[in-house]
């Protein structure tokens, strides 16, 4: 049981919450090894595009082990050391796209991973909820935040607050996914969208999802402006060098994230 973290060609790594006996839920000592797959994929130039899953085929994840959650003690100062344990639906910066590839159930802090990614992939079976209202907690590490963001206000207010679980389908009708696909073809169809991600140039690449995620955070003006000072920089690097020579020689880029 542990969080694996893979490495494929092409820049490729695959994160995969591997505790199926417990529905890919995580306790204190799984968060803290995800926090660190998270880093190494903020950190490390070798990678270029990232998808996680789950172990199985029930369940992408459960979210937290409330038995190891609940009642646990918690120091009143913990909750000012913000950077502590980061996790990339809790605030961790990571430009590098972050694919999910949902291969069953997608539950509370399962789901909460879930909107923190930028292309979701499911399986046809897979359900969705933010359930904590059930339990007497709240979808917290993003959930009460990331979701009326990303549905109208009163879709969003209905899953919240009833907890109540919707299918994959209305999950597409609704836009929380890209694809809706049978079982077996969830981690092939995540990594066709990584490769062809991946074949682009990375520094445009985390650039454009820089410039989309902050871009709700302020000003359409700001944002422009923003926009004109990042497509200078780019300009000026080997990839848009390269990117340029490789259409008038009309072959493939060969982008190395200079």
């Amino acid at each position: 049981m542990s969080i694996d973290l893979d490495l494929l060609d092409g820049g490729i790594a695959v994160i995969t919450l591997n505790r199926p006996d417990k529905r890919n839920a995580l306790d204190a000592e799984h968060y803290e090894a995800l926090s660190k797959a998270w880093e190494r994929v903020r950190d490390d130039d070798d990678i270029r595009v990232a998808v996680v899953t789950g172990a199985g085929d029930k369940v992408f994840s459960a979210g937290a082990d409330l038995k190891s959650w609940i009642g646990r003690k918690v120091t009143m100062s913990s909750l000012w050391q913000t950077q502590r344990g980061m996790l990339l639906n809790r605030g961790l910066e990571i430009w590098k796209p972050v694919i999910a590839a949902i291969n069953g159930h997608c539950l509370a802090g399962g789901m909460t991973l879930m909107l923190a990614t930028d292309i979701r992939v499911t399986a046809d079976h897979a359900t969705f909820a933010l359930s904590e209202v059930k339990r007497g907690i709240i979808a917290a590490n993003g959930g009460t935040q990331r979701l009326p963001e990303q549905l109208p206000h009163a879709i969003a207010m209905e899953l919240l607050l009833t907890g109540d679980a919707i299918d994959a389908d209305t999950a597409a009708r609704w836009g929380l996914v890209n694809r809706v696909v049978p079982a077996d073809k969830v981690m092939e169809t995540a990594l066709d969208l990584a490769r062809r991600i991946a074949a682009n140039a990375p520094l445009a690449v985390q650039a454009a999802k820089e410039l989309a995620l902050r871009g709700r955070q302020q000003n359409l003006m700001a944002g422009l402006r923003f926009e004109q000072f990042v497509q200078t920089i780019l300009q000026r690097t080997e990839d848009a060098a390269e990117g340029k020579q490789a259409f008038a020689d009309k072959r493939p880029p060969r982008f190395t994230g200079n």
